[in-house]
């Protein structure tokens, strides 16, 4: 989905080709995975890694990622509250934001000009924000997922707020997946 800043909706689609040649435009690699083999949502961070070595080792000789991990998040985690409203307000990265949804979702806002794509991703979802790139994310409030990241700095994720309040402008990730 395509907003002006105001958060006016001015272009949607489903269709993974049209979701990713439109990102494309900005610079963000947006992509579908398999894996190799069958895997189940409670595998183990080896196991992930393994099933997806392919499209992992071909992103990391394509753009440099020293590292990679599986990063995942329950509705019962006690912390649920305090990360999603980590990732709320815009921020930039030095860094790529890779995620790869192994499982389960969440939305990406990209804010890299004066429009603001939403993506909804889900399982089978690699995205893939380029640094410095404006951008925020809901997991909402009841998060469940299983992502791998990639890196291509030892920090790993380090956020960098803009300051800026145009994330309240926008329907939160239940609001998403109203309108989708």
């Amino acid at each position: 989905m395509v907003f002006t800043e105001e958060g006016e909706l001015i272009e949607r689609t489903t269709d993974p080709k049209e979701i990713a040649d439109k990102l494309s435009e900005i610079g963000v690699l947006f992509e579908r995975w398999e894996p190799k083999r069958p895997i189940s949502e409670d595998a183990g961070e080896e196991e992930v890694l393994e099933a997806f070595k392919e499209d992992i080792d071909r992103l990391m000789e394509r753009f440099g990622f020293k590292s990679c991990d599986v990063v995942a998040l329950s509705p019962d985690n006690p912390k649920k509250e305090e990360l999603r409203k980590k990732f709320l307000d815009e921020h930039t990265h030095t860094d790529f934001e890779v995620r790869y949804f192994v499982y389960g979702d969440g939305v990406f806002y990209l804010h890299p000009n004066d429009k603001v794509y939403v993506v909804h991703c889900e399982g089978g979802d690699l995205i893939s924000v380029p640094p410095n790139t404006p951008h925020w994310f809901d997991m909402g409030e009841n998060p469940n997922f299983k992502c791998i990241r990639l890196f291509t700095t030892e920090e790993g994720w380090v956020a960098h707020y803009t300051g800026s309040d145009i994330a309240r402008k926008f329907p939160t990730y239940e609001g998403i997946l109203q309108i989708r």
